[in-house]
């Protein structure tokens, strides 16, 4: 046996992935030249990846003369990522029957395959001579694993595609903040353990907030933005703005219409890239919802979506009304299941600090017509093909795989049953016809427990383990909080999030 065969018999499982034909004719073409792409760049290593619950990046770093292998054989992973907490906590026991998680494939912790998708491969500016590539996670036996975002959304997609004939259009609008590293505590006793995140970062604002756009906040920044620009655009993420927000130092960035695979690895990588990207200057992204510092206000997620038709029309557009048909169903569906959605959109305690009323975030499940108090914004009308709808209602850690699949399942259902939305609302605030979003992940979990739609589309299985991992979460917030205070960030939220997102 040469010492390639035996290099390319150690990693993965020898030509699993046409083995169970897991890719189409365009991702085996796109990882020849993705091979080829990584010699004659002279890489050095690849970052194969995938999204864990929580929306985070976890990964293999892979010499680059074993990629090859890589892209024949997928790489063993570890299942661990889908027993942790937002704290790594271990929630599930793996050693009894079932993984703890009631499936035999699960029996004993196993490696599971990572699969990567050369269709994401991009190199990444920041990190000199390293690839990048996110991948979906496999059974030994060929096998989606039913916890992986990525093959739930992939999922959803071709049901969407299959009963209806649309693809799904998506657009990102992302609240974070940059703020300057003053310390990043590493002695032994701030490092935590399994379920007790480290001491969270000491931090001081990079620029003056509160005057909305402000060309002259941003200007401070301008040197930090210019970076970040040149990297995101240089790792192939289709970057459009970059906004001062109302906080110190928040931003926000917008990015081109995407298909809807496209944008959930696009939003996964950004995320990553801009804590890196900040890190490496001295600073510290961060995409907690709230931090726990005085005067930083909340940041949000808007989620800009619509469908295309088979012809490559927007099913969304109407020549004479506001929203076409389709439209109004899949938005109707959107609304009636925005409760039990919630866990998906707003999955950490501190995301439901934007849910208050006249705070530019939604508190009900209501619509409107280019109204930013709405849950659902519809932006466009009557003859513009560019009308599509905002979901105002998802926090910046969303994991978006998750938030992605939720919309659809909601908004199908929508479409299956013809739903009608009601007429837009004028004073969604005011709206008490409409029903009150949960105002904790506490009331969110119990919306998701008893969703019969979200059981239905994506099994109870993987529904009862993502309650599993948010109990969990809630439970060690209450034994250090005691209870939720709906006025002040504690610090429970500010160690468990500052840095982790």
């Amino acid at each position: 046996m040469t010492l390639t065969a035996t290099a390319d018999s150690a990693v993965g499982t020898k030509d699993f992935i046409r083995k169970h034909g897991l890719w189409t004719a365009e991702q085996h073409a796109a990882a020849e030249l993705v091979a080829a792409r990584v010699q004659e760049e002279n890489l050095r290593t690849v970052r194969v990846t995938t999204a864990d619950p929580h929306g985070k990046l976890r990964g293999k770093t892979v010499l680059a003369p074993l990629f090859g292998s890589v892209l024949r054989n997928g790489i063993d992973f570890s299942t661990a990522l889908y027993y942790f907490d937002t704290a790594d906590g271990i929630v599930y026991n793996p050693f009894v029957a079932g993984g703890g998680l009631g499936d035999h494939k699960l029996n004993g912790f196993p490696d599971v395959v990572l699969v990567p998708d050369p269709l994401t491969f991009t190199t990444l500016p920041w990190a000199p001579r390293t690839g990048f590539c996110l991948g979906s996670v496999y059974f030994n036996d060929g096998t989606p694993v039913p916890f992986d975002g990525r093959n739930q959304l992939k999922a959803q997609l071709a049901a969407l595609k299959e009963n209806f004939g649309f693809e799904y259009l998506v657009g990102l609008e992302v609240e974070f903040y940059l703020t300057k590293l003053v310390d990043a505590p590493l002695s032994v006793d701030a490092l935590g353990g399994p379920g007790e995140p480290m001491a969270p970062p000491q931090v001081t604002a990079i620029a003056p907030g509160y005057a909305y756009q402000s060309d002259d906040h941003q200007d401070q920044i301008e040197g930090v933005l210019a970076v970040l620009a040149d990297h995101l655009m240089g790792a192939g993420l289709p970057l459009r703005t970059m906004e001062d927000e109302w906080g110190p130092g928040q931003c926000e960035f917008t990015f081109s219409p995407m298909p809807g695979l496209e944008a959930a690895d696009a939003m996964l990588l950004f995320r990553s890239a801009t804590k890196q990207i900040a890190r490496r200057m001295g600073l510290h992204a961060t995409f907690m919802c709230r931090p726990g510092l005085p005067s930083f206000y909340a940041s949000g997620w808007h989620l800009h979506q619509s469908l295309v038709a088979p012809d490559g029309s927007n099913a969304f557009a109407s020549p004479t009304e506001l929203l076409a048909p389709t439209g109004l169903s899949f938005i109707a569906g959107i609304q009636d299941h925005a409760a039990a959605a919630s866990v998906f959109t707003t999955p950490t305690i501190n995301g439901y600090r934007r849910r208050t009323p006249f705070s530019l975030a939604p508190d009900r499940a209501t619509w409107g017509v280019d109204n930013r108090a709405a849950m659902l914004r519809v932006q466009g009308g009557p003859g513009d093909p560019s009308t599509h709808v905002e979901n105002r209602v998802g926090e910046p850690a969303a994991n978006p795989y998750f938030f992605l699949t939720s919309q659809l399942v909601a908004g199908m259902d929508g479409l299956a049953r013809s739903s009608d939305p009601g007429a837009p609302e004028i004073e969604p605030y005011s709206a008490e016809h409409r029903p009150l979003l949960p105002k904790t992940l506490m009331e969110a979990v119990e919306e998701l427990r008893g969703s019969a739609l979200y059981r239905e589309a994506l099994g109870d299985g993987f529904v009862d383990w993502l309650l599993g991992l948010k109990d969990f979460e809630i439970k060690r917030f209450m034994e250090a909080e005691g209870e939720w205070n709906a006025e002040t960030v504690s610090a429970w939220e500010h160690r468990e999030y500052f840095a982790q997102y």
